[in-house]
């Protein structure tokens, strides 16, 4: 019988690449660097799930997101970013969406670093979708790798997925957070490739 993977796109918006609130180096280029992999690879896959941050405008998202005079702290809080509704929230012009099965939304309210902690717009959950599909393998994409790609790519781990991070469609924040992440994911046993 032959493994059911699905490909998974963590937050790549806006605010994440080049220009944004919060971007990252190289961040655009990873989201043509997807859509040219669902061009050639779409078939391999049961289910193309993506997901974006999508905070609450005019709150501190549950102390998520430095309101006010306080400066965030670049671990716990941050500045104002896909806030929803606006630009910085949608996906990045590059990411082609054509071929996204499943759409989530994290961080409604409250701080949500893993897709796994999103909902669709029906209220379905990542893991239920994954395990209607059969799916039992995740190939893991988008940014930030030191941060959401990390807790994704973690929580499939502990949902008992086998997890691959393809490292050429994933951008970090910075190169020391990075290298730890990537460091982490492989000692919990997925493959970075």
């Amino acid at each position: 019988m032959a493994i059911q993977k699905a490909l998974l796109i963590v937050d790549v918006q806006n605010d994440f690449v080049e220009g944004g609130s919060l971007g990252v180096t190289g961040g655009a280029a990873v989201a043509a660097g997807i859509s040219a992999h669902l061009d050639r690879h779409r078939a391999d896959y049961a289910l193309v799930a993506a997901s974006r941050d999508w905070h609450t405008p005019h709150s501190d998202n549950g102390g998520h997101i430095a309101v006010g005079d306080t400066a965030p702290d670049y671990r716990r809080t941050w500045p104002a970013h896909c806030i929803s509704g606006t630009p910085g929230a949608a996906y990045h012009a590059e990411l082609n969406t054509e071929h996204i099965s499943v759409h989530l939304k994290k961080g409604q309210g409250k701080p949500a670093y893993s897709m796994f902690d999103g909902r669709t717009e029906a209220g379905e959950s990542l893991l239920d979708l994954l395990r209607a599909a059969g799916v039992t393998a995740v190939d893991v994409t988008g940014l930030a790798t030191d941060y959401c790609v990390l807790q994704t790519s973690l929580s499939a781990l502990d949902s008992g997925l086998h997890v691959t991070v393809l490292a050429d469609l994933i951008a970090g924040v910075a190169p020391d957070s990075t290298a730890r992440a990537r460091s982490e994911l492989a000692a919990r046993g997925a493959a970075v490739v």
